[in-house]
């Protein structure tokens, strides 16, 4: 019999995560070992639980999908990230395989995909969801760059995420294990790269490109 691929799924939204569990439990050659809330716990659990594959958010509390992505990968060598989110644009997916993960999936994915991606991923091939590697194709083709964010590097795009969900320079500091000096110049080469003033700017300019989510698209979610 051969063995269960362990899997570590990653959601700040309970119903997301239940459901996601749910389904893959109906899966013989799945073995679901752990769920987190956050990027903070994914990376515990990781560490402890030593998947083979994690499911992995990207706009969650704290350091979000992207920092946990990267410590994960360093400190679980062999783990596979299989980002499963909503998030279609250009900006994140590059940002992710960038920083090792091995499949990028959109929440809409039926089950028999998902588990097409995670035998893929879990193989050591790469998985894209067609929707996401035909806009990463043209993009490429093209030269397109559709988002200011684009030009951001993977960190400068981990403090913006920090800072847009109102988090202060000092609790980044920490979250990053960063000294505030440095936080300070991210911030400084965000704004000057973006031709932005402030985190109030930054945070109008993360709306208009689907950063972070206005107040009334939360109220419909």
């Amino acid at each position: 019999m051969k063995k269960a691929i362990r899997i570590l799924v990653v959601d700040d939204h309970d119903l997301v995560r239940t459901g996601l569990c749910h389904m893959l439990e109906t899966e013989p050659s799945c073995q679901v070992v752990g769920e987190a809330c956050s990027g903070e716990e994914a990376i515990d659990l990781g560490r402890q639980l030593t998947p083979d594959v994690v499911l992995m958010d990207i706009k969650m509390p704290g350091i979000g999908g992207l920092e946990a992505t990267r410590r994960l990968i360093r400190s679980v060598p062999d783990v596979k990230i299989l980002v499963v989110t909503v998030c279609t644009d250009n900006l994140f997916p590059s940002k992710l395989l960038q920083a090792g993960a091995f499949g990028y999936l959109t929440k809409g994915a039926s089950l028999n995909e998902m588990m097409r991606a995670i035998k893929s991923v879990y193989s050591g091939q790469r998985y894209i969801s067609p929707d996401i590697a035909s806009k990463l194709a043209i993009m490429h083709l093209t030269d397109q760059t559709e988002s200011p964010f684009e030009q951001l590097s993977e960190r400068e795009l981990q403090v913006t995420m920090m800072i847009i969900k109102g988090m202060r320079p000092s609790l980044i500091s920490e979250k990053l294990h960063l000294s505030p000096k440095t936080i300070n110049s991210y911030r400084y080469r965000i704004f000057e790269k973006l031709n932005i003033k402030n985190d109030v700017e930054l945070t109008h300019l993360a709306i208009r490109h689907n950063l972070l989510e206005s107040e009334s698209e939360q109220e419909k979610s």
